[in-house]
Order: structure tokens, then C-alpha cells, then sequence
């Protein structure tokens, strides 16, 4: 058994394709209409094969109140790994992106923790 696909649940799927795209750096695997809605998917751009990561509509009614709960207490949704979590954070802080949790070491790892821009809480780390 592997996983193969994972969600992150957003509350605007063109401005999340743009931010997951052109801010972070993944690459478009599937766009499916689905009536009002999309089956989105992304994939890390040097892996086009590997996990896909859906960019799924927050519809549902318990999906905005949960999304804000998370939020509220600072846990991320997803934690995406980096070979240098420094650096990333330094791109992406040019790049205007808000970062919660600057980078920090926790023992084995370094992590930091950034707004996705659709409501998400987002942490990237780095094995040491």
C-alpha cells in the first residue's frame, strides 16, 4: 500500500492553482471539470509521477469551521519537505508569502510555517 493522492482543502481553487503553481513551485497533473468545481491535482515538480496533492473546494459544511480551528491553534494542514528550509523561506518571503512560524529547529528537523493564501496553515521541513 502507498499513498497516492492527499488533499488540501481551499476555499478558491484558481487562486490556490496560481499559489501551489507560480509561488510554490508544483507542477499541474490533472484539471477535471466536476460541475462547479475542479479535480485539481499537483504533483512536485520533479517527481510527475509521484503523490498527487488535490486542491479540493471547502464546500462541505464541517471543512471552513475545521480549516479555521487549525488555523486558530497554529497546526499546519500539510507539511511539505525541503532540502533547506532557510532557503525556502527566504524565496518565499520575496515573494510575499506570510510566514507564521519562522525557521526553526526541533531536533531532527527544522520547520516553518507559512498562510497558503485559501485558508490553510502550511509547514515545510528538513530532515537533518
Amino acid at each position: 500500500m502507498k499513498i497516492v493522492l492527499t488533499s488540501v482543502l481551499v476555499d478558491d481553487q484558481e487562486k490556490a492553482l496560481k499559489f501551489y503553481l507560480d509561488v510554490l513551485g508544483f507542477a499541474p497533473k490533472d484539471d477535471i471539470p466536476m460541475g462547479g468545481h475542479r479535480w485539481l491535482t499537483m504533483v512536485s515538480a520533479g517527481d510527475l509521477d509521484g503523490v498527487q496533492l488535490l486542491l479540493e473546494p471547502d464546500e462541505h459544511p464541517a471543512a471552513k469551521p475545521f480549516k479555521a480551528a487549525l488555523v486558530a491553534d497554529g497546526i499546519p494542514c500539510a507539511s511539505f519537505g525541503v532540502d533547506d528550509v532557510q532557503a525556502e523561506y527566504d524565496r518565499l518571503s520575496k515573494q510575499g508569502v506570510r510566514f507564521t512560524q519562522p525557521p526553526t529547529a526541533l531536533g531532527p528537523v527544522t520547520t516553518a510555517v507559512f498562510y497558503d493564501t485559501c485558508g490553510n496553515l502550511i509547514q515545510i521541513a528538513q530532515k537533518h
